[in-house]
């Protein structure tokens, strides 16, 4: 039996491509483009993701004085401090898009750490409000 070599070849670069196209929709189109083990994501990101994704929640991990001098329009507050006792109220649905900031992004960075480990799935922390660029509310 003669294996023909072009043959096989082009087996091989059609599997390599056929990968390769399901890893390329996979990381641009499904996501967004973005690494799903990556929880930090720029303010630009999180502007487009927004837009795209109207009825994501915007979480402000802040307190209520902090968030009562301007905020993301459309955040819903959620102080860091009570994320244990008040997330399940707060956030129903564990595979929600969830996207948080806080003042600096220290905060934000634990909360998300915080819901991931009580089984949220899609939750994005992009920093802190005084790296957001964009609208804000209340200032």
């Amino acid at each position: 039996m003669k294996i023909n070599i072009k043959i096989l070849l082009g087996a091989a670069v059609c599997v390599v491509v056929i990968i390769g196209a399901g890893w390329f929709i996979k990381n641009n189109y499904d996501n967004g483009g973005m690494d799903m083990t990556n929880r930090r994501i720029t303010a630009t990101q999180a502007h487009t993701m927004m837009k795209r994704y109207p009825n994501a929640i915007i979480l402000d991990v802040r307190t209520q004085q902090e968030f009562a001098t301007g905020h993301i329009p459309g955040a819903i507050l959620l102080p860091d401090y009570e994320i244990q006792d008040r997330a399940g109220y707060v956030l129903p649905n564990h595979d929600a898009l969830i996207l948080i900031y806080c003042r600096s992004g220290a905060r934000s960075s634990s909360a998300t750490s915080l819901l991931v480990s009580m089984g949220y799935t899609n939750v994005y922390d992009f920093g802190g409000i005084n790296n957001w660029p964009y609208e804000k509310e209340g200032a």
